[in-house]
Formats: structure tokens, C-alpha cells, sequence
């Protein structure tokens, strides 16, 4: 994959130490760079493969000098079954009409933003952000990136997930959805959804993020087999015992 700029030339940078959202008593460090308007998807597929994850116009990994328990996942889209509890929440959903949209904030996206981040997230940090900061979430971005919109049949929007397309598969950035619509399992739909995506495209892989095998947060990722981890020797498939 070319580069309209060598990849030696980015310039990599070291946040300080904070508190890991994630393990209780751990310290987190994160490398990062910038992306630029020029070469942001071609950057955005090799860092994203090697284990990066985007925000905005920043793509960062964990830097941790004490841990590695922060580690890269994807879904083997092909080879992907669902268990029963994920072909119920489908079958659940199967009357949502999904719309891909441009990234463009919305004030409905919004407002549903908002009620979601208050009501699963309220001591994330996230829960007092303004307008200008999800206008900077949607749209700061040099990345190829689309919003999945979910509606009920009355045309009431129930979700929606910001995804960035790689060239093998969508990565799905930050997902929302409706809180009084709990019953329906809106997170894991939309995973599931993106999954049917990349197989009707021919794309192998549904990126997932972060994982973290002893977060209570994280943890829900294991579900989704065959699922593979990034580890110092490459993409492997997370073995059931291990997830």
C-alpha cells in the first residue's frame, strides 16, 4: 500500500500517564498521530490493521508501560455464526430500516447521542458534550467514514454507528442508540448488521476496536467467533478458552 507520504515521516507522540478507564488501579499511555487530509484512508487501513484505533483526526494504540491487556479485535466476517442469542436479538430487529448516510452531524443524531451517553455512560466523561464537540466527532476526520442508521417502521430513530470503511471491512468507530429500546439490544444489532454489510461486499473483517479480556466493558467483544486478537506475532484467533 503507497503513501503520498512516507509513513517514516509521521510523527509519533506519547500522552501521559492517566488512569485506564477500563482496570481499576492501571495507568494508561497512548501513542498517537495525526491524519492527514491527504493520505487519511490509506493511513487510516494500515494503522487500523497494525492495531491503531481512530478519533477524529487522531489514530492511537496503548502505550502502557506496565500492560498489554488492550489488544486490537476483528471479526471474521465469512466465517462468522451467529449463537442463539444474537439470531434472537436479529430476528428482534429484523423490522428496523437501516440507512447508510454521509458523516454529517445532525441535530437528531445528536439528541439521541446525548440521551444514550446520560443514561449507559453518565461518569464517562462524555456525558456534558456540546454540539461543537459532536460536530468534531462526526465530521474532523480525513477518514473514509459513513453513518448506519436504524428507524422503526414509524420512522423513529432507534441507533446509529459511526463507521470508517477500510479496504478489508468497516470499522466501527462509536455506536448509540435509544435507551428506552433496551429490550432490543441495539449494540449487539448493530454489530450483527455490520457483519451481514461486510459479507455482501466480500470483505473479511468487521473491526471491533479494543478488547480487554478482564473488563467488564470489554468483555461482551468475546462473543462475536470466530474473532481474531492482534498479538506481538500477528492476528490470531481468540481461542474459547482464552475469550
Amino acid at each position: 500500500m503507497t503513501h503520498p507520504f512516507p509513513l517514516k515521516q509521521l510523527r509519533f507522540f506519547l500522552t501521559a500517564p492517566a488512569p485506564c478507564p477500563y482496570l481499576p488501579g492501571k495507568m494508561e499511555r497512548k501513542l498517537f498521530t495525526h491524519m492527514h487530509v491527504l493520505d487519511g484512508p490509506e493511513l487510516n487501513d494500515s494503522l487500523t490493521q497494525a492495531g491503531f484505533r481512530r478519533s477524529q483526526n487522531i489514530i492511537y494504540r496503548p502505550a502502557c508501560e506496565h500492560c498489554s491487556a488492550c489488544r486490537s479485535v476483528r471479526i471474521q466476517a465469512p466465517a462468522f455464526r451467529p449463537n442463539r442469542t444474537q439470531r434472537r436479538i436479529h430476528r428482534k430487529n429484523s423490522g428496523l430500516v437501516r440507512t447508510i448516510t454521509p458523516a454529517l452531524a445532525s441535530d437528531e443524531h445528536y439528541a439521541l447521542l446525548l440521551r444514550y451517553i446520560r443514561a449507559r455512560h453518565p461518569e464517562g466523561g462524555m456525558e456534558d458534550m456540546s454540539y461543537a464537540d459532536y460536530l468534531s466527532m462526526i465530521e474532523d476526520t480525513a477518514a473514509r467514514s459513513q453513518v448506519s442508521e436504524y428507524r422503526d417502521k414509524n420512522g423513529k430513530l432507534l441507533g446509529a454507528a459511526l463507521v470508517d470503511l477500510l479496504s478489508d471491512g468497516p470499522s466501527m468507530v462509536y455506536s448509540f442508540f435509544e435507551p428506552a429500546a433496551a429490550a432490543r439490544s441495539l449494540g449487539v444489532y448493530m454489530i450483527l448488521d455490520h457483519v451481514d454489510q461486510a459479507v455482501q461486499c466480500n470483505l473479511p473483517y468487521v473491526y471491533l476496536g479494543f478488547w480487554v479480556q478482564d473488563s467488564d466493558k470489554m468483555r461482551y467483544k468475546a462473543q462475536y467467533k470466530p474473532l481474531e486478537v492482534l498479538r506481538p506475532d500477528g492476528w490470531e484467533i481468540l481461542e474459547q478458552d482464552t475469550a
